[in-house]
């Protein structure tokens, strides 16, 4: 049975790609991009004559046929190198319709690891990375925007999200609103000569790129809640009462906020503040 290989693409710099890869796109009867004149240039700069197809198209009609001419060289015993723009095939892309599609008709899905925006921003973002959410490209219309923001409040990993440069600000808005003032990384042209990460609060953020507007593609990591979806917040009276008692029996400020911040749903920096106050 043939092979339908995903092949992970640099995401900016050439020299990511591996040399497995480079051999898989050179060894397939076929490659399937997304674009066939972004592939055709990273096949270009290799030296790799493999012939290219597309796979997708805005046209469902169309997007259909295409596919179609992909599965036909699959059932023909032909291995086929499926590849996105950038980064891995599937993810915030149509790949994954025809990998599902290449599933159901028996063939074997193989995927290559390789470079991802997702997980190379979230690595480089500093923010907690032992639970994390993607959600793919944030909506357009600003309603949709906020609703799905709203979805991601009580998130307790860290999630990470795609963004066009000109809607950054507006995001950051909107975050603030919603979420309020979240730590952030603003990942931008991530491994490209002009890579720029932005750690820090959403305020500082949305201060930084009103005066700074962005430019090139856009990676948003956002710190989660970090406390599981079904513990409780405290009531504030509760808290106090919690803090009265262990303070009472003497337990150190930085101690009593760590302890209660496990049990209570609070952030720790909250407790603290409370307890201070």
């Amino acid at each position: 049975m043939s092979t339908l290989y995903l092949i992970a693409t640099p995401i900016g710099n050439l020299e990511d790609i591996s040399a497995r890869a480079l051999r898989v796109l050179g060894e397939a009867a076929l490659i399937a991009a997304e674009d066939t004149r972004v592939t055709r240039r990273l096949l270009s700069h290799f030296a790799i004559a493999t012939p290219l197809t597309t796979y997708t198209d805005a046209y469902q009609r169309q997007k259909a046929g295409r596919q179609g001419r992909v599965l036909e060289a699959l059932a023909a015993g032909q291995d086929v190198a499926l590849v996105s723009d950038a980064g891995m095939p599937g993810l915030s892309d149509p790949g994954y319709e025809l990998v599902q599609a290449a599933l159901a008709a028996g063939h074997t899905v193989q995927a290559l690891p390789g470079p991802s925006a997702i997980t190379t921003a979230l690595a480089a973002s500093g923010l907690p990375t032992d639970r994390f959410l993607f959600v793919g490209f944030l909506p357009r219309k600003a309603g949709e925007r906020r609703s799905l923001l709203a979805d991601l409040a009580d998130e307790p990993g860290s999630w990470v999200a795609f963004e066009a440069p000109h809607r950054l600000v507006e995001t950051l808005t909107d975050l603030l609103a919603v979420q309020g003032d979240r730590q952030v990384a603003v990942a931008r042209e991530l491994t490209k000569r002009f890579e720029e990460i932005w750690r820090g609060p959403a305020a500082q953020a949305l201060a930084y790129y009103t005066v700074n507007p962005p430019r090139g593609e856009i990676t948003l990591v956002v710190a989660g809640t970090g406390r599981r979806r079904d513990q409780e917040r405290w009531p504030e009276a509760r808290m106090r009462e919690a803090i009265q008692l262990l303070t009472d029996e003497g337990m150190a400020p930085s101690s009593a906020a760590r302890v209660l911040a496990r049990l209570s749903g609070w952030p720790r920096a909250e407790v603290y503040d409370l307890m201070v106050a």
